[in-house]
């Protein structure tokens, strides 16, 4: 896909991304604290019945499940030898899952390394945007970002190595603040102006928290606004499960009401089924 065919499709529609994969993926009886990737890779049938659940359900684009996948990541599992045949496999299961006209992105997120090794972090990342861009994904979204400058060098590097459009995404506070200082208003705009090909926020607080954040975006950037909160803010029960504030027909009037706000491009992060997703393109998809 080219970045003026995604513009094109963000001036169409509002375009609608999947849901959660790894509170799914727990439900479904992955075991906590290993490799996620690994997993999968080990376990596809998973992921694909999930993956197709979100097609069903009216998403436009469907993630692969890449998300850890870099070198720093894979490096404290013991994986860093893999990290190619890893992305290739996960891009593959979900192209097995959607089929080939479907619209795939290359997942990335943190690194755990901090901006003062600018110079590493646009290795790592080029590293996987490279694999993932060779693999056949149509788009990259960068996601769960902590703060501004990881961002800009996971999208400095997508440039270095490719010409897919790029998705930037952090999560915030509910006042907007970004948790390595800052705000998502300086941060999107210093996003958009670098050229990425739309920006926004994924996991942190539910969509009823987020009306305000949305419009004051909007009103800082020249790309599409992207939005895919929690289902509402978790509780941990005593066997330590998150169990999430709400259900999909709420979390779906709430979405509608940022898309009212400016959101061009909207999904679910944690706590959402593709249930949610089917409440979200009933009422939100135009």
């Amino acid at each position: 896909m080219t970045r003026e065919e995604f513009r094109i499709l963000t001036e169409q529609e509002t375009v609608l991304l999947d849901g959660a994969t790894g509170s799914n993926l727990l439900k479904a009886g992955m075991p906590r604290g290993i490799c996620t990737e690994e997993w999968i890779c080990n376990n596809p049938q998973v992921i694909i019945e999930l993956q197709r659940g979100y097609q069903a359900a009216g998403s436009r684009i469907v993630l692969a499940p890449t998300f850890s996948a870099n070198r720093m990541n894979l490096e404290d599992r013991g994986l860093g030898d893999r990290i190619g045949e890893i992305n290739r496999r996960l891009v593959g299961i979900t192209r097995e899952a959607v089929g080939e006209n479907f619209l795939v992105g290359g997942d990335l997120t943190t690194t755990g390394k901090t901006a003062e090794d600018y110079g590493m972090l646009l290795d790592i990342y080029q590293e996987q945007i490279q694999i993932l861009a060779e693999a056949g994904v149509d788009l990259l979204m960068v996601e769960t970002m902590l703060g501004l400058e990881e961002t800009m060098a996971a999208l400095e590097a997508a440039r270095a190595v490719c010409s897919l459009p790029v998705l930037c995404s952090l999560t915030i506070e509910s006042d907007g603040s970004l948790f390595f200082g800052g705000t998502i208003f300086e941060a999107t705009a210093a996003l958009s102006e670098m050229g990425a090909d739309a920006v926004g926020i994924n996991c942190s607080v539910g969509p009823d928290r987020l009306e305000a954040v949305v419009r004051n975006i909007k009103k800082s950037v020249n790309v599409p606004v992207l939005v895919k909160p929690n289902a509402g803010m978790p509780t941990i029960t005593d066997t330590g499960d998150a169990v999430y504030s709400m259900g999909p027909d709420e979390f779906a009037l709430h979405m509608e009401t940022l898309v009212k706000a400016g959101a061009d491009i909207i999904g679910g992060c944690c706590g959402t089924t593709p249930e949610y997703i089917k409440k979200v393109a009933e009422r939100c998809r135009r």
